[in-house]
């Protein structure tokens, strides 16, 4: 097929990540990244970014779970190598992990993926506020989408790509259009697809000034201190299954803030600059699949929970490759 045109639908770090692979694959293709919110906007600007894959993330099956995480890893470490990674918003970070529960600490998903992964000593254990009884000390990537979107939307644009502010309120209002739809749109995907399987987890963040923290923290009750650039450090946070509500809640910022100054008592001394809420697009396992839509060829890339930044690469890398199939197939059909 001849420059085929092809809709992204969602500008969050899964949809700009597909449309970027997908360039990379398909020279000469006519890409339009379809949102309703762009950048600071979306879900993902919300997010710490830190690479931190944890249970709930699964695909359909286990060697694909352990696939998209490994793929994950090395395009994140690929950018990290590059001049570009300070512009991209990618850094390698060190973190501790403390916690009363022994199984908490442990992390299969990456414990042989990331460059170290230990105990941490009976010193360590003293390093933040709390009697802790067990810890780890890991060393990973930290990916900050506030620089990586518009990135990511300046290297698309510059190879002719389109951004493209509009609505879509179903899949069909598409035909005719497009040769192939890659529907990246998060919790958008529960009406577009009617997806009863999809549930947002709210989560609340603090943005503080303290850039003498250079080190991630994480406590039990998901409590996280994530410094990202400039000085800037995520507050976290919460995690409701279920809720809808956009709104910062008042009550979890006073929770998030006591939480986190006794894991870092350094930080009562910070300044909060902002606070911000996401729905984080829930699914078990996430979508990564192709379907035919009234007849149309659609490729499903959403569901990543919490954990949408961490693995947006291996998802998309995978989704590019079944979208690929699709254009060389016979069939022939527009949205």
């Amino acid at each position: 097929m001849d420059s085929p045109k092809i809709a992204v639908i969602g500008a969050g770090v899964v949809g700009l990540s597909v449309a970027k692979i997908l360039q990379e694959e398909l020279r000469g293709s006519d890409i339009s990244v379809i949102a309703e919110q762009f950048k600071d906007d979306t879900t993902s600007a919300v997010a710490a970014g830190i690479f931190r894959p944890g249970p709930s993330f699964r695909g359909s099956t286990q060697d694909i779970t352990k696939k998209w995480i490994k793929d994950s890893w090395h395009y994140w470490v690929n950018i990290l190598k590059t001049a570009e990674a300070p512009q991209a918003g990618v850094t390698s970070l060190s973190s501790y992990l403390f916690s009363n529960n022994s199984h908490v600490t442990r992390n299969h998903l990456i414990e042989d993926l990331v460059p170290v992964y230990r105990p941490v000593t009976g010193e360590e254990l003293k390093i933040c506020g709390g009697d802790w009884k067990y810890g780890a000390y890991y060393s990973t990537v930290l990916i900050e989408c506030k620089r990586h979107l518009p990135w990511l939307e300046a290297i698309i644009t510059s190879n002719g790509g389109k951004m493209v502010n509009k609505r879509i309120d179903s899949l069909s209002s598409l035909r005719g259009k497009y040769d192939l739809v890659f529907n990246c749109s998060g919790m958008g995907a529960e009406k577009l697809c009617g997806d009863l399987d999809l549930v947002p987890i709210r989560g609340q963040v603090l943005k503080v000034d303290a850039p003498w923290v250079k080190t991630a923290f994480y406590g039990d009750y998901d409590t996280y201190v994530i410094p990202g650039f400039d000085g800037v450090v995520t507050l976290g946070g919460t995690r409701q299954y279920d809720s809808y509500n956009t709104e910062v809640c008042k009550h979890d910022t006073a929770a998030i803030w006591e939480r986190c100054c006794n894991l870092v008592p350094g930080l009562k001394r910070a300044k909060v600059v902002d606070q911000k809420v996401g729905l984080r697009p829930h699914r078990t396992p996430v979508r990564v699949e192709p379907e035919l839509v009234e007849g149309s060829k659609v490729v499903h890339c959403y569901g990543h929970g919490g954990y949408g930044v961490t693995c947006a690469p291996g998802t998309a890398i995978d989704a590019v490759k079944i979208g690929l199939d699709l254009l060389k197939t016979n069939v022939k059909y527009k949205i």
